[in-house]
């Protein structure tokens, strides 16, 4: 699933057709029917932000456009051509000059959706950590990291891959509690994110220890990576049992459980 920084990029992609009046058509059924390609045509596209992994596409009148992604969604942008596209994507935009289409849904609708009940994004410049921090030790303590980091209505913006870098470049497991993780080590991470996510905004993307790298020694103790589903949305968690083997008694007594 695209997270924040992916969400940032497209929105930074579609500043082409900001200011512009523009053309929109909805060649596949399922993006028909929505409404959005009849409520924005001829409006003009006054901004676009990315909030978290959603995308809000603003156009005068007050019309706004709520996209997610989710696993399957894309949004391309190209200078616009006579070609037309393979395929039938949900929402095609145009200018004079440019093309946005919005590929495989699944999430497009009119209005802001669940925008509102989103935690701070934390890439959004006035998010401050130790207000995150703040909001974590509001929480539940016996709710797992790894669970919680990925909950948008507490953060917005992380993803298992995120998560699982940072976790591990704190040395914090996935399964450990809150309750037994220090504010100093959930605002490192938090840090660490924020930092490798803005890097990503740029094209700088760090190279992954252990996200997808099941198996495989750790860069740092050499011990093989584990994953397992974690938590009620089972996401598929990824550490070092090596380094990162503070909460191996709690992923123990969760499966004992299942």
């Amino acid at each position: 699933m695209p997270e924040g920084d992916a969400l940032q990029r497209v929105a930074r992609s579609l500043q082409v057709l900001v200011g512009e009046r523009l053309e929109a058509v909805s060649p596949n059924p399922r993006g028909l029917e929505t409404g959005v390609a009849r409520a924005v045509n001829g409006r003009v596209l006054q901004r676009v932000e990315a909030v978290g992994k959603n995308l809000l596409l603003h156009f005068d009148g007050g019309v706004v456009v709520h996209s997610h992604l989710r696993t399957s969604g894309r949004w391309r942008v190209r200078r616009r051509s006579v070609k037309e596209w393979r395929g039938a994507p949900w929402l095609v935009l145009r200018s004079s000059e440019w093309e946005a289409t919005q590929w495989n849904g699944p999430v497009l609708e009119l209005g802001r959706g669940a925008v509102g009940r989103l935690g701070p994004d934390l890439l959004a410049p006035g998010t401050g950590l130790r207000d995150v921090v703040a909001r974590l030790r509001g929480l539940d303590q016996s709710r797992l990291v790894g669970d919680v980091l990925v909950d948008q209505r507490v953060v917005a913006g992380i993803g298992n891959m995120w998560l699982a870098e940072a976790l591990w470049h704190v040395r914090v497991s996935p399964w450990s509690r809150l309750a037994d993780v220090c504010d100093e080590s959930l605002e490192r991470a938090l840090e660490w994110a924020r930092g490798a996510m803005a890097a990503s905004v740029a094209g700088r993307r760090p190279r992954r220890a252990v996200h997808r790298r099941a198996g495989r020694g750790c860069p740092r103790c050499g011990e093989p990576i584990r994953s397992s589903g974690l938590g009620g949305a089972n996401r598929t968690a990824y550490w070092c049992p090596g380094c990162q083997a503070a909460g191996d008694r709690a992923e123990r007594e969760e499966a004992r459980t299942k």
